[in-house]
């Protein structure tokens, strides 16, 4: 594909069609629905056979439901959040027949840079905020997952016209092209690293960018949490799509008494859900051999600096033996700060349990470290979570369990400094992916000659300026 020759065909099949009519918005949507729930068993295929093996009941949540929740969400509400915004005008304009309002337009074309962990919502999440929106699209897929990109090259033009939404595949070069291109807006999702490529390769467009990243998001066991119930929602997140998720909880802070306990409940979760793993289909494998590979040396590094590293594996399986890349959660001890995974965002099967001695040194161990994507708060302490939440900086929160609040679509979704830049979701992703455009009507009265505005300058000038800066006697 000729990706400047698409990204002018899509611009200038949007500057014909303006105004975008709701009609034609809600069209789009329910054909990008369409893409999806025709062919879930298409998909559900693909994204196994990307990952070596994928549970299809996580996929059809994650992916499937996860991108269809979106766009009804979008049809439900988008004329709603489309409405022009009355503004109130300064006194007295308003009484002389002045209004001044925010109409919100389209863009134009929106470029989506998705990654490979949920490699369908992930697209199809920002193609329901920019079709609601009233623009076009162009999405660059990942090249760790062909099959899943190839299976959406092939549809889309069943179901769209080139000059409507577009995909784009291939690898690091085909992304620095991409993400060079003059987009009327860029969202990306991926790596902190690779984030800032993004936004240096749309700089010399000028071009919006939203980013999210991810980072090292804690789970905070607060004073008086359940801690069975906390280790259950912590193990859940943890190894859902076998922790390969940018909001998975990165590492645990947990009262230095209560440590064991911790542990023993994350354990008997994960035993729970996953009483053996290499033949459970309910869970996912790390995504290739590069990354299997960087998460066993991570643990290597932490173990000769003198972690205690425990294996959940209930069923005594020999991974060793095999040749799957499913890998069983890592509980990890005695952390220190100069071992890998607590520098780099772990995105896989691996736990580290930190401990404090009082809440202002877990909320300092916090602030250490980069801004999160998320924070997740365990307790019924409202004056400790309070604190949590005025004292920590992060792109989201959920209290008493982790990662859900990403699914609430009416949440801005988005990270801060380097978990990311911008949000969406629901009408906050409708408000990214649109221009709000002032608009002033004046009053039918000369108002700049009542006031004084036009030349030549005299008495009523000085007075209104008098009169707008607060002073008592006009000056000369």
């Amino acid at each position: 594909m000729d990706m400047t020759a698409t990204l002018a065909a899509q611009r200038a099949a949007f500057t014909e069609e303006l105004p975008v009519t709701m009609a034609v918005r809600r069209d789009r949507l329910k054909r990008a629905r369409a893409m999806i729930t025709d062919h879930t068993a298409r998909f559900c295929d693909a994204l196994s056979e990307d990952f070596g093996h994928r549970s299809r009941d996580q996929s059809m949540l994650t992916d499937i439901a996860g991108s269809t929740g979106p766009i009804d969400h979008a049809l439900k509400h988008m004329e709603r959040w489309a409405k022009p915004e009355k503004r109130p005008v300064q006194f007295p304009l308003g009484l002389l027949g002045a209004k001044g309002w925010v109409e919100y337009q389209p863009k134009g074309v929106v470029g989506v840079i998705a990654p490979w962990n949920f490699p369908v919502n992930l697209v199809m999440g920002p193609v329901a905020g920019a079709f609601a929106a009233g623009n076009r699209v162009m999405v660059k897929t990942s090249e760790f997952t062909p099959v899943t990109a190839a299976l959406f090259e092939e549809l889309s033009p069943r179901y769209f016209a080139p000059e409507e939404l577009a995909f784009v595949s291939g690898g690091p070069e085909v992304g620095k092209a991409f993400a060079e291109l003059p987009f009327d807006h860029l969202l990306f999702t991926g790596a902190t690293g690779i984030g800032r490529h993004i936004l240096h390769a749309a700089a010399d467009n000028l071009t919006p960018v939203t980013l999210e990243l991810g980072g090292k998001s804690p789970a905070l066991i607060g004073a008086g949490a359940d801690l069975a119930r906390a280790g259950d929602r912590i193990a859940m997140g943890k190894m859902l799509n076998a922790g390969q998720i940018c909001l998975a909880p990165d590492y645990v802070l947990t009262p230095a008494g209560q440590e064991a306990a911790i542990v023993d409940s994350v354990r008997r979760a994960a035993t729970a859900m996953y009483p053996t793993v290499l033949a459970n289909s309910d869970y996912t494998s790390v995504i290739n051999d590069r990354h299997h590979q960087r998460l066993h040396a991570w643990l290597d590094d932490a173990r000769g600096k003198g972690a205690t590293i425990e294996v959940v594996n209930p069923a005594n399986e020999d991974f060793g033996a095999s040749n799957s890349r499913k890998m069983p959660l890592h509980i990890v001890r005695d952390v220190t700060d100069d071992m890998v995974l607590m520098q780099e965002e772990i995105f896989g099967p691996i736990l580290p349990i930190l401990t404090y001695e009082g809440i202002d040194q877990a909320i300092a161990r916090v602030n250490r470290g980069p801004r999160p994507l998320g924070l997740y708060y365990f307790g019924p302490d409202a004056v400790e979570r309070r604190r949590v939440l005025d004292r920590t900086i992060s792109g989201g929160v959920t209290l008493d369990d982790v990662v859900f609040h990403v699914s609430m679509e009416e949440l801005p979704f988005g990270g801060v400094g380097p978990s990311g830049m911008g949000a969406y979701h629901g009408r906050d992703g409708f408000k990214t992916f649109s221009h709000g455009k002032a608009v002033f009507r004046q009053s039918h009265l000369d108002v700049a000659k009542l006031a004084g505005l036009k030349p030549p300058y005299g008495p009523k000038l000085r007075n209104t300026v008098a009169k707008q800066i607060g002073v008592k006697e006009p000056s000369a």
